[in-house]
């Protein structure tokens, strides 16, 4: 049979049993994913637990493919792998193997309001975390245990990413509580880039929010399997076949419920398992006894009905189920199960359950659906760079008994200094250990370990291979990795960039608080910026958006005594290009002495379409004919990333542009580093401005809910910020709008909102892109910056 491309023959040579030396961070064979395997873990409940806790390592560690890698369907493909896998996990012990079967390293994710602190809450309760159960927003004084920040219990918000530790039967889970609030995306971000699954947390009522789109898209660019959560079933209103239908359809997810609600509203009784076909209630205490009984008469025949629905869709994927389907044979409770998991795990089916966390009803069910549905740390794919080798990817494997790697993914200043999340992905990592920081090429000792419950620490002598810990006293940043000394790196996470800015004066004297202050939130949120403007030498913060920057300034008022006078907010616009353009530029000063000589020679463009929305930018080199000297190279292109951070049409950042050198001229003595730096920032200078230059601005994407009494009012304040209206809605007396709105006209649209509804109106916003501004609104900006400039003269 031929290979397919991409595929080197040296990889199928048969070769002997091989040794632990020879397993570590072996390299893949290109045109592959890698592929994990992890025994059977398809059995339900407390035999499912029972199962895996004995630790049997007998079966044959069926893997599990990336969906789209066909290569791996290859037989010979998936024998080199199984091979490669059973061969690990044979050398690891059985202790480990258990305690990774066992483990579950989980986020929980939703829209703002939709239930998440509380649904958490509920968790810590019932696995015995915490003794009592507190509400958000601290209404006994009290408050909830992951939302620890006087300012997340004032506001109701959760605003920072929290941790914990629980334990359900035999079962481990690491839980990350997530900021509901678009401001705050960063915090969902990291945690998405470490975890292996999610519970997306979904309102019954409002269903698919604009929050809970950008959540799922962030769980799509880290490969992250999600089981769906329908909470607030008790709500007026509630009506979760309607989400279900809104996350097939605005998700894009292959989704169904494997649970069916026992009334709604205020006569939501519990829920039913259409897999093992049994009726759940809660009684006792906050609901603490789970009580299973049959289900009754008059929700049988929808049970049935829903039951199909959902193998019918699980058929679609699964090609045992499909068999049975298409052969009409009801599939065992035992084959359902084991559906689920495999297709939940390589993401092309996401189950549906659904409860009431403020009423302490189905949580319960949604741990065990946890346990029984998302993976392993065994069954999930991860990669390390080989610094050594041209960033080659290597497989990590989530043993104990490999060589160490760690992420650190979130920063935290403590009372006892720098506290620093870090997520073993291979090996372990003890109190007293010596570590090696990857980007500084420094050795760390690790000299406190701990587990983290919110803001509480409990300190542990080591972790292994899938935990999350922390640690003290290390000097890093957010997205660094940590080994025993190999030269590997783990891939980072995404950074959105900030889209609003505004100026910060101290009222007092106090500048070493004040820059205590903003040097310790930059190094913990990447999304909040601080630089000096060169003309006003006033201090900039910049993040992503009004609440954001409104935390921190509240932030160091309380936390440093530091008060500060804000300006007004700005806009984070860009300058970009529209046209080609070419350039032809001499610099060149030869008056006697030393001298600077440097030509350069080519053409600008804008980027295409498609290319990251025409937010990168890009240096290409052409030159061929060796007229500018090949060590000069990087200072033409340092000269054109000089020329981006300054536009010349308003100052602001030029984005989507790229830069073509052709050719050009050097002088055997004069000719520089610096004199080509110059001549290729003055090229582009004088090519921007004939290529079309225009502005750009954040376009943000609007969602208001209100009263249906309040649609006309709720559409007449978008036009008159001249929104494009995207969509309205109504249902159960509520419209909702979604539109498009420029940032720049969205200041203080939340006074004119509650004005308009006489309080009873919400919005939600998040970035969508750069747009072009309207031709009028540039001549204005272009004239004020001209203004600007010419007053601070």
């Amino acid at each position: 049979m031929p290979l397919p491309l991409g595929i080197r023959t040296r990889f199928l040579r048969p070769s002997g049993r091989l040794t632990g030396k020879s397993l570590q961070n072996r390299p893949l064979p290109r045109g592959l994913s890698t592929t994990l395997y992890s025994t059977n873990v398809h059995s339900a409940g407390a035999s499912h637990a029972r199962a895996l806790s004995t630790g049997s390592n007998q079966s044959s560690f069926p893997g599990r493919m990336h969906r789209g890698t066909w290569a791996c369907r290859q037989g010979w493909a998936s024998a080199y792998y199984r091979s490669y896998a059973t061969d690990v996990m044979a050398e690891a012990s059985p202790e480990d193997l258990r305690r990774l079967n066992m483990l579950r390293n989980i986020g929980i994710s939703a829209h703002i309001d939709s239930g998440k602190t509380t649904l958490t809450e509920r968790v810590l309760f019932y696995t015995g975390r915490i003794k009592e159960i507190h509400e958000v927003r601290g209404r006994d004084n009290v408050g909830a245990k992951m939302d620890w920040m006087e300012l997340e219990r004032e506001k109701g918000i959760t605003i920072q990413s929290a941790a914990t530790y629980a334990t359900w039967g035999d079962f481990n889970f690491n839980i990350i509580d997530t900021p509901g609030h678009v401001d705050f995306t960063i915090e969902v971000e990291r945690a998405l880039r470490v975890l292996d699954g999610a519970v997306l947390v979904l309102c019954s009522v409002s269903g698919v929010q604009s929050q809970t789109i950008t959540v799922d898209r962030q769980m799509k660019r880290y490969s992250v399997p999600r089981i769906c959560f329908i909470n607030k079933m008790d709500r007026a209103g509630a009506n979760p076949f309607r989400v279900i239908d809104q996350v097939r359809h605005k998700l894009k997810l292959n989704a169904a419920a494997i649970q069916l609600p026992m009334g709604a509203e205020d006569k939501f009784e519990g829920v039913i398992d259409l897999v093992k076909m049994k009726a759940y209630y809660n009684e006792g205490y906050r609901g603490m006894d789970l009580i299973t009984k049959e289900i009754p008469a008059e929700y049988l025949e929808k049970a049935q009905e829903k039951r199909q629905e959902m193998i019918a869709t699980l058929a679609e994927v699964d090609e045992d189920i499909a068999e049975l389907f298409l052969n009409e044979q009801d599939p065992s409770e035992e084959q359902i199960s084991k559906a689920i998991r495999a297709r939940t795990i390589d993401r092309s089916f996401t189950p549906v359950l659904m409860g009431s966390a403020i009423k302490d009803k189905a949580i319960q069910p949604l741990l065990s659906a946890v346990c029984e549905y998302l993976p392993t740390p065994l069954e999930v794919e991860n990669f390390a760079l080989d610094l050594k080798n041209q960033e080659e990817k290597k497989a990590i494997i989530p043993v104990s008994n490999l060589p160490y790697v760690g992420l650190a993914f979130k920063l935290e200043e403590g009372k006892y200094g720098q506290l620093t999340y870090i997520r073993v992905y291979q090996g372990q990592m003890q109190k007293g250990d010596t570590i090696y920081h990857v980007r500084t090429g420094k050795k760390v000792k690790v000299s406190r370990l701990v587990r983290m419950h919110s803001n509480e620490m409990e300190d542990v002598d080591k972790v292994g291979a899938g935990e999350i810990c922390a640690l003290f006293g290390i000097d890093c940043a957010s997205g660094d990795t940590f080994t025993d000394g190999t030269k590997l790196s783990m891939t980072s996470m995404h950074v959105p960039e900030p889209v609003i800015s505004l100026s910060l004066t101290p009222k007092s004297k106090d500048t070493a608080n004040f820059s205590k202050a903003l040097n310790r939130f930059q190094r913990e949120d990447p999304t909040f910026r601080v630089h000096l403007d060169p003309e006003s030498k006033e201090t900039i913060i910049s993040g992503m958006g009004e609440l954001h920057l409104d935390i921190y300034v509240e932030r160091m008022r309380r936390e440093y005594k530091v008060e500060c006078t804000t300006g007004k907010p700005r806009v984070a616009f860009r300058e970009t290009i529209t046209q080609k353009a070419t350039f032809n530029y001499t610099h060149k000063k030869q008056s006697g002495g030393a001298g600077q000589f440097a030509r350069v020679m080519g053409y600008i463009e804008p980027m295409e379409a498609g290319e990251e929305d025409g937010v990168s930018t890009e240096f290409s080199n052409e030159v061929l004919s060796g007229s500018i000297p090949t060590n000069f190279i990087p200072a033409c292109q340092k000269g054109f990333e000089d020329g981006l951070e300054k536009g010349w049409l308003i100052g602001h950042r030029i984005n989507g542009v790229r830069y073509v050198l052709q050719d050009g001229m050097a002088h055997a003595v004069d000719s520089s580093e610096m004199a080509f730096r110059l001549a290729a920032s003055y090229g582009f200078r004088d090519a921007f401005m004939k290529a079309g230059p225009i502005i750009l601005e954040p376009v943000m994407k609007v969602e208001v809910s209100a009263p249906v009494e309040y649609q006309g009012n709720v559409l007449s304040s978008i036009n008159k910020r001249k929104g494009t209206i995207v969509d309205t809605d109504t249902r159960d007396d509520y419209c909702n709008v979604t539109a498009m709105v420029s940032l720049n006209n969205m200041f203080n649209y939340s006074t004119e909102l509650r004005s308009g509804t006489q309080g009873k109106g919400e919005f939600t916003m998040e970035y969508e892109r750069h747009a072009p501004v309207m031709m009028s609104t540039q001549k204005e900006l272009i004239e004020a910056y001209q203004k600007s400039r010419t007053q601070k003269k």
